[in-house]
């Protein structure tokens, strides 16, 4: 799968990534979506994912597997910060 098929959660509009998810599932005819997320944005990719699956595309789409993680970088004040990462693969049935 490429990188193509992956939807990035931020601050836009909630319903903007909902569009992107279903808009890859139906225009792009993609098997797999990946919805990703860092930081305080994985309760809104969760909302996406189930709001994708369970309104927009029912019994065709479903969450395939769940990826969690973290990673540490630097922030501005130059400390060392860990944040949290969630990948949801949504694909068809």
């Amino acid at each position: 799968m490429t990188e193509d098929n992956s939807i990035f959660i931020g601050t836009k509009p909630f319903m903007n990534y909902v569009t992107g998810v279903v808009m890859q599932f139906t225009t792009k005819d993609a098997e797999e979506v990946i919805v990703k997320a860092r930081g305080k944005f994985i309760s809104r990719a969760v909302d996406v994912a189930e709001v994708a699956c369970k309104r927009f595309l029912q019994n065709n789409v479903a969450i395939r597997d769940i990826k969690i993680d973290s990673e540490e970088f630097t922030n501005k004040e130059g400390r060392q910060v860990r944040v949290s990462i969630i990948e949801l693969k949504l694909g068809r049935q």
